[in-house]
């Protein structure tokens, strides 16, 4: 793919995750449904830190595209196949199939009815469903370079212990 292209599906990436974290940070503070956001505020919902992380990312990755030079030996670009090999991609891929498996179950586990009322049908898909084309699609349009495997699963298990005790 060329890079003009590969910029482009960045920084609209970039833009998507970017406009759906300023509207869920517009909520703040509007009347909410009751049992949510009532502790920890969205911080604890790994569904926000992966949306957090993904835009994260695509930004790493729409800098690293405009950036001059040869960028395969780069520090960004090293940090930036790093995140998404050992974070990106697995934390959304866990978040979409587990958000849907558990919704298909009994839609009250993850996402009450009330919940409906504050956020429009769009803005869950585009926290649930979404990620999974924009994800498959970094895969598709970018190569990556990936750590051994022993390093990215114990750099994965610390984020993942840290998620839980929090």
């Amino acid at each position: 793919m060329t890079a003009t292209l590969r910029a482009v599906f960045h920084i609209s990436a970039f833009s998507w995750y970017a406009f759906v974290v300023n509207y869920l940070a517009a909520k703040d503070g509007e009347e909410l449904p009751a049992g949510i956001f009532v502790y920890g505020g969205p911080w604890k919902y790994l569904t926000f830190l992966n949306l957090l992380l993904q835009m994260t990312f695509f930004g790493l990755a729409a800098v690293n595209d405009l950036q001059p030079g040869e960028k395969a030996k780069s520090a960004l670009n090293r940090w930036k196949d790093l995140l998404f090999s050992v974070f990106a991609f697995p934390v959304g891929m866990f978040v979409v199939l587990l958000f849907w498996t558990i919704f298909a179950y009994d839609r009250e586990l993850v996402y009450p009815a009330t919940i409906d009322t504050f956020f429009p049908p769009w803005i869950n898909h585009a926290m649930h469903t979404i990620v999974l084309p924009v994800v498959l699609g970094e895969v598709l349009v970018q190569p990556h370079t990936y750590p051994q495997m022993k390093h990215a699963l114990a750099a994965l298990l610390v984020v993942g212990l840290a998620y839980l005790s929090w």
